[in-house]
């Protein structure tokens, strides 16, 4: 996926992955036709290119991209108010009140997001309303059916604004519930700015638009588009459902009625066509997870099986929710008078194959910086873990400097700690065990801290066992957007995908903020990309923590910590560390590489560093045992 390109919603598939391109220039020009069949007037707006007009019903625009655009946003505003000058604002997907935009505009908006003739010369393109929903809208190839080389383009002509609440409404469409009720549990689509998570109305979305990104999370290629290089496009707001009608013939009254009956026999059959497919989901999770049983009930002494009514009890019926993760909810449990962390999956996240590889590799290894697995619970369709309690929590409630966050900014010395103790925990996983474990998921938020600030990795849902014999695996893309090393783009994976994660999160910890951060300007949104630009005009201290008096006084210890990062960080995955040499770095009984590239965002995939024609492991089907993954404790 290429997604996450270029910040202003952290939350588009395009901007997963925008700290990792790094998009050049191309020499053509591409043409976007852009029409508005809605029955009010539009003010489209894009950048980077600038320009926007008053786009009345039936007119169209022709938007010429020059050669020096890579990529770029369009969108539609509306409700917009301007003066002789220029000056005003608009309802929706307002850009400063200026027609010629140069930034993002405000939410909500249906985004259509382009990369032009990157990646062996080839357009990607989407439409995305992470932000919240405007006016439908077509994003198509010319002719609209898609030239030689091309994907169809993405789609989203519903009126979907009638399944928004009363408090959602805007001019032309679906409001942001993050921004109107500044509350997670009122949140219309996944928005990762906002902390929020998917609700009825983003699945309601996502089925009426099926080619158009609505969560944040969403990691779905097939909502992402192509044509080669030099293809033009058209884009219609308010396009026609209905493309076999001219948008300029009347109805009768027979046509309307006709109209009238078709919508609403439409609307049934697609309910009922939810409703199927929410159910045959549920039923073939339901069908998973118990099947999954006998082979959890194969693994011998630890980790212990729990009932479901032990970990009821444990808990007092779930009652203090700790957290939450990506698949489900932490309750504080007491088993003997010992504190315990229970994870509840929820029945639409973790499959049977991220919980088998989780139970059975966590639960098969030791170390002090690896949270100990007690146990687990796979009865019915309940799955659940047992954790060891980490009574501080994760690490980003420690970093990530916010307004409503109560803590004190965390002293030099005790983020050295924690960096050192997830180098030891990632180095014991990756040239310990009898196969290497790449965890394919290291974040600030699977990183847990005991009352003394040690540090220790969590969560191996999604982890990857490596046979030493091997140079990679090919495994579907996993993780976490923000810290997805280059090489996930080609899907060949080895452990060194961690090291460049441990990299990313080395940075957030020194400078105590998220990597992808939107409420920033736009030039500081993403981190990686920052660090390329101070360590070129070596500004390497204006990336320190600023919150933290002790941070600014161990500035030369800082920039040294910065320089392991990078080495880190490099594009080349066979360029970086491993991870005991990152350990002695720490330790200070070697130095760190200090002939790096610094370059640290892939602007194509013959600088990732993957070896080819090399046997690679088994599918990611098939799960681990524990002979796979025991070694030195």
């Amino acid at each position: 996926m290429i997604t996450q390109m270029a910040a202003a919603s952290a939350s588009s598939a395009l901007h997963s992955m925008s700290f990792l391109l790094l998009l050049v220039a191309t020499s053509e020009a591409t043409m976007l036709n852009i029409t508005n069949r809605c029955s009010y007037t539009v003010w489209p707006a894009a950048v980077p290119i600038g320009g926007g007009m008053q786009l009345d019903s039936g007119k169209t625009w022709n938007l010429k991209l020059s050669g020096l655009t890579s990529r770029g946003r369009l969108w539609a505003r509306t409700g917009c108010s301007f003066d002789r000058r220029g000056n005003g604002s608009c309802q929706t997907g307002d850009c400063g009140g200026v027609l010629a935009c140069k930034g993002y505009g405000r939410p909500p908006n249906t985004m259509a997001e382009f990369i032009i003739g990157q990646f062996n010369s080839t357009d990607f393109f989407d439409i995305s309303f992470v932000n919240g929903f405007n006016v439908p809208m077509d994003f198509l190839p010319v002719p609209a059916q898609g030239g030689t080389g091309c994907s169809k383009g993405p789609r989203c002509a519903a009126n979907i604004t009638s399944q928004c609440p009363s408090e959602l409404k805007s001019p032309g469409g679906c409001n942001n519930a993050c921004t109107v009720f500044k509350q997670d549990r009122y949140c219309c689509t996944g928005n990762a700015a906002y902390n929020c998570e998917p609700t009825k109305y983003s699945m309601f979305f996502d089925q009426m638009c099926p080619d158009v990104y609505v969560d944040s999370m969403d990691a779905d290629w097939n909502k992402t588009f192509t044509c080669p290089l030099g293809t033009d496009y058209q884009v219609v707001f308010c396009p026609q459902i209905d493309l076999t009608t001219s948008p300029r013939t009347g109805l009768t009254s027979k046509g309307r009625i006709g109209l009238i009956l078709g919508t609403i026999v439409s609307f049934i059959l697609i309910t009922a066509f939810i409703i199927f497919v929410i159910h045959r989901r549920r039923t073939r999770w339901h069908q998973e997870m118990e099947g999954g049983e006998d082979e959890l009930w194969k693994l011998q002494g630890r980790p212990i099986r729990f009932t479901f009514h032990q970990l009821e009890v444990a808990t007092e019926q779930f009652r203090d929710k700790l957290g939450e993760g990506g698949f489900g909810s932490v309750f504080e449990g007491k088993l003997g008078g010992e504190k315990i962390a229970v994870k509840r999956l929820d029945q639409t996240g973790q499959g049977k194959k991220e919980f088998s590889a989780e139970v059975q590799t966590i639960g098969s290894i030791h170390h002090v910086n690896l949270v100990k697995l007690i146990g687990f619970c796979a009865e019915k369709t309940h799955r659940l873990l047992v954790y060891e309690y980490m009574p501080k929590g994760s690490l980003d409630r420690w970093i990530y400097c916010q307004h409503d966050n109560d803590v004190s900014p965390l002293d030099w010395s005790t983020r050295c700690k924690i960096i050192t103790h997830i180098a030891k925990g990632l180095s014991y996983l990756h040239e310990e065990c009898t196969k290497r474990i790449a965890h394919l998921d290291v974040k600030p938020q699977n990183i847990l801290l005991d009352d003394n600030f040690n540090a220790k990795l969590s969560d191996f849902g999604l982890c990857k066992l490596i046979d030493r014999d091997i140079s990679h695996v090919v495994t579907r893309m996993r993780g976490t957007p923000g810290y997805l090393a280059p090489e996930w783009l080609t899907s060949q994976i080895t452990e060194k995908a961690d090291v460049y994660s441990f990299g990313v999160v080395v940075m957030e910890v020194i400078s105590g903020r998220k990597n992808v951060d939107t409420s920033r300007s736009e030039e500081s949104i993403h981190l990686i990309t920052l660090l390329e630009e101070k360590v070129k005009y070596d500004n390497l201290v204006d990336l320190i923590d600023k919150n933290s008096n002790d941070m600014q006084a161990h500035e030369q210890d800082v920039i040294q910590m910065m320089k392991l990062a990078m080495w880190c960080l490099q594009i080349d995955c066979k360029r970086r560390p491993k991870m005991s040499e990152v350990v002695k770095v720490l330790e200070g009984t070697m130095s760190a590489e200090s002939n790096i590239d610094h370059n640290f965002v892939a602007t194509n995939q013959a600088t990732f560093g993957i070896a080819g024609n090399v046997t690679s492991s088994v599918p990611s089907s098939v799960p681990p045992v524990a002979s796979d993954v025991s070694g030195p404790r």
